[in-house]
């Protein structure tokens, strides 16, 4: 069988028996062991000049990585990865910061990293690429003669062609990403919103729900929803109550509702008006029958908006504290550093409702690990932002727009008072729509698209 190639932003390179892996590597290593695989990418190094690839070997799978050069860093990742692709995506065009060099950089390092993996890629195989930092790879490897079958999946969404826009430089990125044979998207809204986009900047014409087509060449368009291991992380969740994290964070509750959220320090999470909806329903609800749980690990601290918006969420959670706290017990507990993932999974399980409300988001796998962390004998209740791509296959949570407070407040009282028989029938809807799936399916599904003839042979997760 042919070898599958990964190329993404960074790479998770095995450490030992360090740290977890990531949804992605989990998604693709399983894949990758079984028929030889290579991963490349950015070490997450920076360097004072280029060098050639690094190459660690690690059973079936070798990972090669390139440093970036402090200019490059600047350029392509802080600069137009994070500066203007990432707010653009996501509808925030008030937080780009453009400028010309760094688009030049960032088609700059794309070339590079052709540049690198080409040697070392084989005749037969199937290439696979992750996310915006790389939108221009898949052109740059067909310039340099990569005929194989290519893939592109892009995690973040896809806006609609007046908002993709405003981004400099978006007309040749979608004309560079055509040169994929399959593109994936979370949802069928970003596929769609990328099809009009690719007509009106690239001339593409749409020629099925799935199909493109470009200067006589095919493009393949599909949905592929990221998964979690539901199963696996539901036990670690239960097993995790008798971990002294989550049984001093119960007892310290005595009998007060929890809610819980977690999330990255970003501006597309909606933290601010997240907050705001909590100091809502504190003023609405007796003092200590409640406590909002806030984990906001902190992210790009390099970016000037993401600076402004720990001081934002910081000034937010000592007026609420102030306000309605007393002597002995405080309604909102913010932690602005991240939690080992079998930590969080305990804490979903004590939350009573769980708060996923980003403006703007591709997927949000919490959202889907809050839903399998719940007791299904007393679950609790989901509030989700309907912006958010779990929202597609969540409907049974409490759908919310996170730009309406008010809403959000209306909503969290709901999701406080509703009856158990309510609650068990919602959270059975919601376990039901990711029960049966996993990140390994997801990867498996992706590659059957890509080169369906490749995989005849290969057996399903999960099966024999």
């Amino acid at each position: 069988m042919s070898r599958i190639v990964v190329v993404s932003n960074r790479v998770p390179v095995p450490q030992g028996n360090a740290g977890q892996a990531g949804g992605l590597a989990v998604a693709l290593l399983g894949l990758m062991q079984r028929r030889g695989g290579l991963w490349f990418g950015w070490s997450g190094a920076v360097a004072e000049g280029q060098a050639g690839p690094s190459m660690v070997q690690r059973g079936g799978v070798g990972y090669a990585t390139i440093d970036l050069t402090e200019a490059e860093h600047r350029g392509f990742y802080t600069g137009y990865s994070n500066g203007v692709l990432w707010p653009m995506l996501h509808g925030l065009p008030h937080l780009m910061s453009f400028r010309r060099q760094d688009l030049d950089i960032y088609r700059r390092v794309n070339r590079r990293f052709a540049d690198a993996l080409v040697p070392m890629l084989r005749r037969d195989d199937r290439i696979w690429v992750h996310d915006y930092h790389l939108l221009s790879l898949p052109g740059a490897l067909r310039q340099r003669g990569v005929l194989g079958p290519t893939g592109f999946y892009l995690h973040v969404p896809f806006p609609a062609p007046e908002a993709a826009a405003v981004a400099p430089g978006i007309r040749g990125l979608v004309q560079d990403v055509l040169a994929s044979d399959l593109l994936g998207f979370q949802t069928a809204m970003d596929r769609d919103n990328f099809a009009a986009s690719a007509i009106g900047f690239a001339g593409a014409v749409r020629t099925g729900e799935d199909r493109l087509e470009l200067g006589g060449r095919p493009v393949r368009l599909g949905v592929f929803p990221a998964e979690i291991a539901a199963p696996e992380f539901a036990a670690t969740a239960a097993a995790q109550q008798a971990a002294e994290p989550v049984r001093l964070l119960a007892q310290s509750l005595r009998g007060q509702a929890l809610l819980l959220g977690v999330d990255r320090l970003d501006p597309t999470k909606g933290l601010p008006e997240r907050l705001e909806a909590f100091r809502r329903v504190a003023a609405r609800r007796t003092a200590r029958s409640l406590t909002m749980l806030q984990i906001a690990a902190p992210s790009r601290e390099d970016v000037v908006a993401y600076r402004r918006l720990r001081q934002e969420i910081d000034a937010a959670a000592g007026a609420i504290n102030s306000e309605f706290g007393e002597p002995d017990w405080l309604p909102l507990r913010l932690l602005a550093r991240p939690q080992t993932r079998d930590m969080v999974a305990g804490f979903m399980r004590l939350a009573r409702v769980g708060l996923v409300t980003p403006i703007r988001d591709g997927m949000n796998l919490v959202a889907k690990e809050y839903v399998a962390a719940q007791d299904p004998a007393d679950p609790g209740v989901l509030v989700l932002s309907r912006f958010a791509g779990a929202a597609a296959q969540l409907s049974s949570a409490l759908l919310v727009n996170p730009h309406d407070a008010e809403g959000m407040a209306e909503a969290i009282c709901t999701a406080l008072d509703m009856p158990l028989a309510e609650r068990r029938a919602r959270w059975q809807d919601a376990w039901a729509a990711i029960a049966e799936t996993s990140p390994e399916r997801w990867g498996e599904t992706f590659l059957r698209a890509l080169a369906p003839e490749d995989l005849e042979r290969l057996p399903v997760a999960g099966t024999a």
